[in-house]
């Protein structure tokens, strides 16, 4: 019996190293693989019997030890669509079924990965190069992700709508050593032809078609200026146009409390056309003048902001004779057209346009588990829940414990290759022993036949 159980168990080693033979060399062969996992060996023994007066020999089991909590090289490379994550955690991919463009269908069940050289298909879909589709939070009408479901990403919105223009914003500085103008009637709020101060401000109407609207001033006495805003190209009569006049400097009266407004800050705004001018209850609140422009698609509101009663922060009136801007800015846009897609470091999949605008249409989460080196091996680098791994839990990147992305890269194997070659070593050693206990037991079997002679 106890040759032949030593045969045996030298069988269960040639088995076992055999296995161990298997981990090294697809370890091996996937050495480039991108976010491929190694496999190392753990060894079990099992035992016939064993007590204090005897021992029989057993066997040896080679089982698979999964090393995907262990992260591998992060590399950069030039696709602004790759990523990688440094941390725990994985990527949620879908598998395709058949179909294409808007009838792609997908696998019920959910993948995992750590493979994220994510490119481009032809319909849109961010796929990686073992054909795992990227799954992502959609972007919801208030900006926010939408956390309750996963679905696949895919790039569709070509084409960034225009944007009529609805409010601007000006911070510039007129010149308080200019020159006063007449009296004007008040019953023709309307300055004199030539203003000492204009400026025109880039709009964009309805259809993303660029506009002008021309700002006159003029100079009524030390603290006082009027404000003519003209829509070029509206409706409005030749000699029209929307009028204010705005105080700078003096007590902000609309109170309590009464607040005094430094020298060369506005104090008051007063409306003297069809216009809007808002009324101030505090200083620091905004000072605006509404307008209306209309470029043949109907009525367009305009607001345009000057900065804050009593603060040097938008429209100003110190010393000088030059008109200064120190900001403009108005938030229409003109038709823009598709131009790239990044990812960011949040998640945030960004669609840029030609016209400089960007679009949020999804945003990648990392999925963690509680023993991620229980989760079930697919082919392509894939994984799928067990039991054993634990619920998948999805969260934002660098947040709860999960790895933080990584864009721009793609991480590398975790496979060492000198570390590699030295298991194999010990590997085809550990496999010859066997062999020579195999001869030995065979040799004495022999023996022990050869003893009726």
């Amino acid at each position: 019996m106890s040759l032949l159980g030593s045969m045996t168990t030298a069988i269960s080693g040639l088995s076992a190293q055999a296995r161990a033979l298997g981990h090294v060399s697809d370890n091996v062969a996937n050495s480039q693989t991108v976010g491929f996992k190694r496999v190392d060996t753990n060894f079990t023994s099992w035992l016939t019997r064993s007590n204090l007066r005897l021992h029989m020999p057993g066997s040896v089991e080679a089982r698979p030890d999964y090393t995907n909590t262990i992260q591998g090289t992060v590399e950069q490379v030039e696709n602004p669509l790759a990523m990688a994550i440094a941390g725990q955690g994985f990527f949620s991919v879908a598998q395709a079924r058949g179909g294409q463009g808007d009838n792609v269908v997908f696998d019920d069940r959910q993948f995992f990965t750590r493979a994220g050289d994510f490119a481009m298909d032809r319909d849109g879909y961010m796929v990686n190069g073992s054909g795992y589709y990227l799954e992502g939070w959609q972007i919801q009408q208030n900006g926010e992700p939408d956390r309750t479901r996963l679905a696949p990403i895919r790039i569709s919105e070509l084409v960034y709508n225009p944007q009529p223009t609805t409010s601007i914003g000006l911070a510039a500085n007129l010149p308080a050593n200019v020159p006063t103008v007449a009296a004007i009637p008040a019953a023709a709020p309307w300055a004199p032809a030539e203003a000492p101060v204009s400026s025109v401000i880039q709009i964009f109407d309805a259809l993303g078609n660029q506009q002008q609207v021309t700002l006159d001033w003029w100079r009524l006495d030390v603290d006082t200026w009027r404000l003519r805003i003209t829509p070029d190209g509206d409706t409005l009569a030749p000699a029209d146009g929307i009028f204010a006049d705005i105080d700078f400097g003096g007590q902000i009266t609309a109170g309590p409390p009464v607040v005094n407004a430094p020298a060369g800050t506005i104090a008051a705004i007063i409306p003297l056309s069809a216009t809007t001018g808002t009324v101030p209850t505090a200083a620091g609140e905004t000072a605006s003048i509404g307008f209306t422009a209309n470029y043949g698609f109907g009525n367009q509101t305009v607001s345009l902001g000057l900065g804050g009663f009593g603060l040097p922060t938008g429209l100003t009136s110190y010393s000088g004779t030059e008109y200064s801007v120190r900001d403009l800015r108005q938030d229409g846009v003109p038709l823009g057209a598709y131009s790239g897609v990044t990812v960011r470091e949040n998640g945030d999949v960004a669609v840029n346009y030609d016209n400089g605008q960007t679009r949020i249409v999804a945003r990648v989460p990392v999925v963690a588990f509680n023993d991620p080196d229980k989760l079930q091996r697919l082919d392509g680098q894939a994984f799928m829940r067990t039991v054993e791994s634990g619920e998948a839990r999805v969260t934002d990147a660098a947040t709860n414990g999960v790895g933080k992305l990584v864009t721009g890269s793609i991480e590398r194997s975790n496979v060492d290759i000198a570390a590699e070659f030295s298991k194999l070593i010990l590997a085809q050693r550990a496999y010859t022993s066997n062999t020579r206990i195999v001869t030995a037991a065979d040799e004495m079997l022999q023996d022990t036949i050869n003893m009726k002679r």
